[in-house]
């Protein structure tokens, strides 16, 4: 890149106000599109032949003095990055940056499922309303539900053991099926 030597601080803060942030953004999405492109063809495993991506948040603390606009309570700033990770090749297919305080289950309203594609989310993103989206677009989700989650069981099946893997049963709940082992073991009613 031609620098040589150290570059301070202010040399890049210049640079970062001088510059677009678009151009950057831009720029990523070539790249992101482009290590896709590469792993496209990559055994990700032998039973699963469609994408899988992952989605979780992490909260990035800042600094009240500095970042004043960044209040997240009352003596903490914090701001949100989201991102969907596309585990063939390890690559964010999306991030997005959010207030510290938005909800993680409100950016699955960002979302866009792709067909066929699984999807993995922690249970911060259980909201059956919003993950439906992923139904009718004929997306599958997969997650755990929270602790205290009010479901009436239709039917049970026991897991085939040969399968391996945490999963204990299927459960039909109302009209649709879920698959996946129960925290704690408590059976819903």
């Amino acid at each position: 890149m031609g620098i040589r030597g150290r570059v301070s601080r202010a040399t890049l803060a210049d640079a970062n106000d001088r510059h677009d942030w678009r151009i950057f953004a831009d720029f990523a999405g070539i790249l992101i599109a482009r290590a896709r492109a590469l792993y496209a063809d990559d055994a990700f495993g032998e039973e699963l032949r469609l994408s899988a991506y992952a989605l979780d948040s992490t909260t990035i603390d800042l600094c009240l003095a500095i970042f004043p606009w960044a209040r997240f309570r009352q003596n903490k700033g914090a701001e949100k990055m989201h991102t969907l990770l596309d585990l063939r090749g390890n690559i964010p297919s999306c991030v997005w940056i959010s207030n510290g305080k938005l909800s993680d289950v409100k950016i699955l309203d960002q979302l866009i499922p792709e067909a066929g594609s699984f999807y993995v989310m922690d249970r911060g993103y259980v909201d059956f309303a919003r993950l439906r989206r992923f139904t009718t677009a004929s997306a599958f989700f997969v997650t755990r539900t929270k602790d205290n989650i009010r479901l009436k069981r239709r039917s049970s099946q026991t897991a085939d053991p040969a399968n391996g893997g945490n999963q204990r049963s299927d459960r039909c709940v109302g009209n649709r099926c879920f698959a996946g082992a129960l925290s704690r073991g408590a059976a819903p009613n």
